[in-house]
């Protein structure tokens, strides 16, 4: 299948590894080109190379910065000629008991897991309209859908996050203008934020990270992690032609894990 999207510019955040590099990686294999930005510049570049290499048709521009700061943002919005398509993504805050946090805590989670993807949008929305043809894909977690006690930072910022969307995907300015807003929520993805955390877990409970990863592998009804791979492909489709009546929803990712009938 065509998805409509050779020669479009895509912004992916967070695209140095796992999941934002599975997008990036994705959308460049059908035809468009793409930014990527990440803090870490090595580790860009080195997905830069990659991409390019995969995908020798299409334009990779790297840009490494913190897309939380107004200057990351400025400089990753200003790499490509428009922007067709934007991903947003950034690392989660940290795990933890609400007790503990501060209010510099759920500054700097809401700043990044929040105010980051509206203010991007906000700088590329209007334009997409004009054009006619617009995909916003943010970048979340499934515990918007079944929260994680211990992630109470991701789940507060990333639910606002979500409020936000449901409102502004709908605005006919938008939507009558194939402009479409939606959040890929992932579930267990073998990426380096899931290994670390295994690790972490391991050292608190005494017991290994093959245990750990056992045990979590056996609550996914797939009986599997889900790959960076196959998150990214399920991402260019929705920044494709054909799922233009397809706005203002959660798309969970999660191999059958969560447990409800809606």
């Amino acid at each position: 299948m065509d998805l409509g999207l050779r020669g479009k510019w895509a912004l992916v955040c967070a695209a140095s590894k796992g999941l934002g590099r599975g997008c990036a990686q994705a959308l460049a294999a059908e035809g468009a080109n793409v930014v990527i930005t990440a803090r870490g510049a090595e580790a860009l570049e080195a997905t830069a190379v990659a991409l390019r290499a995969a995908s020798p048709g299409v334009t990779v521009v790297a840009v490494a910065g913190d897309i939380t700061t107004p200057a990351g943002r400025a400089a990753a919005l200003v790499a490509a000629p428009q922007i067709d398509i934007l991903v947003n993504n950034a690392g989660g805050p940290p795990p933890g008991d609400f007790r503990d946090w501060t209010p510099e805590h759920w500054h700097a989670a809401v700043e990044a897991n929040m105010v980051t993807p509206i203010e991007l949008i906000k700088a590329t929305v209007d334009r997409m309209a004009e054009r006619g043809y617009g995909r916003i894909v943010n970048i979340t977690s499934s515990s918007v859908k079944a929260p994680i006690d211990f992630l109470g930072l991701s789940n507060g910022a990333r639910s606002g996050l979500t409020g936000f969307v449901a409102g502004i995907a709908r605005q006919p300015r938008l939507a009558t203008r194939n402009v479409t807003i939606n959040n890929l929520l992932p579930g267990s993805f073998d990426t380096d934020r899931l290994r670390a955390g295994f690790t972490s877990q391991a050292a608190k409970l005494g017991k290994t990270v093959d245990d750990m990863r056992a045990a979590r592998e056996k609550t996914i009804p797939a009986g599997r992690f889900g790959t960076a791979e196959e998150f990214g492909q399920f991402c260019a489709f929705l920044c494709s032609q054909q799922a233009g009546y397809y706005t203002g929803q959660n798309v969970l990712l999660d191999g059958g894990a969560y447990p409800g009938t809606y």
